[in-house]
């Protein structure tokens, strides 16, 4: 499980030890591991993006050289990895 997504999605878990998870006063709180991976499966397409977006260096760049056509090419990369992978 994502440490981080239990943590959003309970607020009142302080502590995650293994697949457990504790308040502030270290009392186990039940938190739903299939709310857990939903939130991981609606939101999957986030990492797979950014894996894949091109350098922000190379829109800089073109910004520096005033090259136009490096601009367009890096948000025509950008878009092109936004439609590979859609907004669930």
């Amino acid at each position: 499980m994502n440490h981080e997504i239990i943590f959003k999605l309970n607020p009142t878990v302080v502590t995650i030890r293994g697949d457990e998870a504790y308040d502030i006063d270290n009392n186990l709180v039940q938190y739903n591991k299939a709310a857990v991976q939903a939130y991981i499966d609606a939101n999957s397409y986030q990492a797979k993006r950014a894996s894949e977006y091109p350098p922000m260096t190379d829109y800089l760049d073109g910004i520096a050289k005033g090259d136009q056509a490096q601009i367009d090419k890096y948000i025509a990369d950008c878009l092109a990895v936004k439609t590979k992978y859609p907004k669930v």
